[in-house]
């Protein structure tokens, strides 16, 4: 029995795309809740050393956008 090039086709992109359409789109995520807190807690630590960062640059920021004073100048006698 011969085929004929447009059944073949259809009939390859159909058992290739079989997988994709019997998937779930729902991820399966098996992490239970010590992972949840590892990740919670790595995320405190980013947090933690980022704010004090943060304040330090607006510190210099807050600086540099100060005008320098003008050095009183001495008399020579």
């Amino acid at each position: 029995m011969k085929r004929s090039a447009l059944a073949q086709t259809v009939a390859v992109w159909l058992g290739t795309a079989a997988p994709a359409l019997a998937a779930s789109g729902a991820r399966e995520d098996n992490s239970g809740i010590f992972v949840w807190i590892f990740l919670g807690f790595c995320a405190l630590i980013v947090v933690a050393q980022l704010v004090p960062a943060l304040l330090m640059m607006l510190g210099f920021a807050k600086g540099l956008k100060k005008e320098q004073p003008m050095a009183k100048e001495s008399s020579h006698h």
